[in-house]
């Protein structure tokens, strides 16, 4: 079986067939460095670095540009609230993007662009479409986009003109030709500080969000390349304003697939910094380790809601530690994974049908469970292996398990709670389900008529 992954542009699910045989060229629109990254990023950016080993375990050659944007109005409100530079923040906010990165154990892309390197290139884009009649040169300096002018808008997000107008929310500015043009480059306002104005033919300015997309991974990738990713949140306005602006310019499709991870959810209900129930990877990291929040992470469908909440992390920190546990009782031996092997062949599969993790995960407890029975090496080896794939069980087993990633009482209480919760609910699988994980990590519980209470396994 071929890899098939699920495309935005035509709502189904379709064989891979990159542009160049063996090669990919990828695109996910980054961070913007005002502040720290919270767990939506982590989100975001684990399921593509799983996308991107897949590739890489598939046999590709993956050029992988991940952008940087640092340059927008919040950055700028920012910077001048801490009386500080753009550059100052951004190269701080940037090291500090990176720290929440590594630990969770996402790999650096081949490319890391910063939007403010490539305001040429995004310049030499808003004059072809000028040229083409599809910009135009406001009486106040900025230069928009003329939706109307390109076929075919809303193809990405599914949204006709007449939908995307009976919407509009925003006052509409005079210098607008229509209410759905947006900014490709902004006038300088007096206002601003200077590090945010560059020259043009347009007068001093800078640049308009989407622009900067567009120029660099045509700078990176080309006019077209494969894959273009980022999260739910991005269909639109800003990847149909990107396919606007490079096929506008350059007349031919952006990108071949369009991937876009689920959202966030916190307790049911989506993140939001509004509602209250905004968590940074730094705070998170404060409670949970590293490979904890990864595993989290890969265990659900990139495509799915992610609900986050702690008992959802103390379970998936439990269900880890069974995973090292089994490589603790039975050292892994040195394996090199045979896709042909039954197992390594139903992990293949469930990752070749758009990138399936659960299903990848549910064969490496099979495999831990084995591994138990067995007491074999060189299927601990597999386990491992098909892990690493993943970007999990590389750390030492009982260095892992001795370092705090057991459960203690506060986490146990919470499953207890859990557990009863679902009791309740008449959800019996789940509260046996609870009560089998925590057996399995050595917690025996025992229910009385005035409540349940653990203890250590003997």
């Amino acid at each position: 079986m071929s890899l098939r992954i699920f495309n935005t542009l035509t709502r189904a699910v379709s064989a891979f067939q990159p542009i160049v045989p063996g090669h990919v060229g990828m695109y996910v629109c980054g961070i913007t460095v005002y502040d720290d990254c919270h767990i939506g990023h982590a989100r975001a950016n684990v399921a593509f670095d799983v996308v991107q080993r897949w590739l890489k375990a598939s046999g590709y050659k993956v050029n992988f540009v991940r952008n940087i944007t640092d340059i927008d109005d919040k950055i700028i409100k920012r910077a001048v609230q801490n009386k500080e530079s753009i550059r100052q923040l951004t190269d701080r906010m940037i090291v500090a993007m990176y720290r929440d990165f590594d630990a969770l154990g996402i790999e650096r892309p081949t490319h890391d662009p910063r939007a403010t390197d490539y305001v040429p290139e995004m310049l030499s884009i808003v004059g072809q479409l000028e040229s083409k009649g599809l910009a135009y040169q406001t009486p106040a300096g900025d230069v928009n986009y003329a939706v109307r002018k390109f076929p075919g808008y809303g193809k990405l997000s599914g949204k006709t003109l007449d939908e995307l107008q009976s919407g509009e929310r925003v006052a509409v500015s005079d210098d607008k030709a229509d209410p759905l043009d947006f900014v490709l480059w902004k006038s300088a306002k007096a206002d601003e500080p200077e590090d945010v104005k560059w020259p043009s033919d347009y007068g001093a300015g800078r640049p308009g969000w989407h622009i900067e997309c567009s120029a660099m991974s045509c700078a990176l990738l080309g006019e077209t390349f494969d894959i273009h990713g980022g999260g739910a949140d991005l269909p639109f306005p800003h990847h149909e304003n990107e396919i606007a602006q490079s096929e506008g310019a350059h007349g031919k499709p952006l990108a071949h697939y369009w991937m876009h991870n689920g959202f966030v959810n916190v307790d049911s209900v989506k993140m939001s910094k509004s509602l209250g129930n905004f968590f940074t990877i730094r705070d998170v990291l404060k409670a949970f380790d590293a490979e904890t929040i990864r595993f989290f992470i890969v265990r659900a469908h990139y495509r799915s809601p992610l609900n986050y909440s702690d008992v959802h992390l103390q379970d998936a920190k439990g269900a880890l530690k069974r995973l090292y546990t089994a490589l603790q009782a039975v050292p892994p031996a040195e394996v090199k994974i045979d896709w042909a092997e039954p197992m390594a062949a139903r992990f293949k599969a469930a990752m070749d049908e758009d990138f399936g993790t659960p299903e990848a995960v549910a064969v490496l407890f099979e495999l831990a469970s084995e591994v138990n029975r067995n007491q074999s090496a060189e299927r601990a080896g597999l386990l491992k292996a098909l892990g690493g794939v993943l970007g999990l069980l590389q750390s030492d087993p009982t260095t892992y398990l001795q370092s705090g990633a057991g459960l203690d009482d506060a986490a146990i209480q919470m499953q207890i709670q859990a557990r009863a919760d679902a009791k309740k609910a008449k959800n019996f699988a789940e509260a046996d389900r609870i009560r089998n994980d925590l057996l399995a990590q050595g917690i025996v519980l025992k229910d009385s008529p005035t409540g349940t209470t653990w203890e250590a396994a003997q």
